[in-house]
């Protein structure tokens, strides 16, 4: 398998804990970021991949702005400022870093899609789509080239909610239930899907002491993670996600740590369809374990230990002191 990834995400908090992951670890190679709405409208999302991007030193990576709803459905008004705050990153109103990054002056140039495309196409079968947010960027590029399927490795899917229920419905995760058709289409298409869920999300939580050392490493990246981690932890406490001193939850890590660890993940074939005409089961993966023809792979346990532990080593050790 190629290391070679694009990171399509809506910074975001834990967008930002799995980027740092990502950035840090040597069997990744960071070729692009693609951004959508999500945590937040899609321009404060660009703005804050820019930021997570500075802090870890790696601004020559290119970002490209992408879709600012779903396919054919409203955005959620609300976003997740309950979650993340107004600015998706918990409220730390950081500057910008200056413009000049190779995609563009802060969201512009190329559309994520297009920029997908062209990357598929300049390296077929060897780049990976590591998918953190809504899959409407994908959709798109797949929508304007099918073939572009042939020419993309896998896509790592985080999302998915299959013996456990969802986190905004009892059936969806946020990122399949915001644009289920986009999710379809992506499920349809005939690229190989890895499916890192609420399954195995749910049970993956950095500890407070893995949380103090990340936080004494010093770093710029550290420093970020550190307090937008303070607020999510509030967050998740507030409305009874989580207890007290438990530690934190960073949903879309584990879909990067599958990326760097596959074998601290079980998975199982299954034909994963996702449910676009019911509102009440809207975005339902449903999972058909006896399918002769799956279409992905879906994490159903995985070794939370070893891959919290890999987490706090990369980010107090793989990243630039600034």
């Amino acid at each position: 398998m190629s290391n070679r990834i694009i990171i399509d995400c809506d910074p975001g908090i834990d967008d930002a804990a799995a980027m740092f992951l990502a950035l840090a670890s040597p069997e990744l190679d960071v070729v692009a970021v693609t951004t959508g709405y999500g945590n937040g409208p899609v321009e404060v999302c660009t703005a804050n991949a820019h930021r997570i991007l500075a802090a870890a030193g790696r601004t020559g990576i290119p970002v490209y702005a992408g879709a600012g709803k779903p396919l054919l459905r409203d955005p959620n008004a609300g976003w997740a400022s309950h979650i993340h705050g107004d600015d998706g990153l918990g409220g730390l109103d950081l500057p910008l870093p200056p413009p000049g990054h190779a995609g563009g002056e802060h969201g512009g140039g190329k559309h994520a899609a297009l920029a997908i495309l062209d990357l598929a196409r300049e390296s077929p079968r060897n780049i990976s789509v590591v998918a953190l947010g809504r899959l409407t960027n994908v959709a798109l590029a797949l929508a304007l080239e099918p073939d572009a399927a042939g020419a993309l490795q896998r896509i790592v899917v985080m999302g998915g909610a299959v013996n456990v229920p969802g986190n905004v419905s009892p059936h969806a995760s946020a990122n399949l239930y915001e644009d289920p058709e986009a999710a379809a289409m992506v499920y349809r298409s005939g690229v190989p899907i890895v499916q890192v869920g609420l399954d195995v999300c749910n049970q993956v939580t950095v500890s407070p002491a893995q949380l103090d050392a990340i936080a004494t490493a010093g770093t710029p990246a550290a420093r970020l993670l550190s307090r937008a981690a303070a607020f999510l932890r509030r967050s998740y406490e507030s409305r009874g996600l989580m207890s007290p001193g438990e530690g934190v939850r960073f949903n879309d890590m584990p879909a990067v740590g599958y990326a760097i660890a596959p074998g601290l993940f079980t998975t199982v074939p299954a034909r994963v369809t996702i449910e676009t005409r019911s509102e009440t089961n809207r975005g339902q993966t449903l999972a058909d374990w006896l399918s002769p023809n799956p279409n992905a792979l879906v994490c159903t346990e995985v070794d939370a230990p070893a891959l919290t532990a890999l987490f706090a080593r990369r980010l107090t050790q793989g990243l630039s002191p600034g």
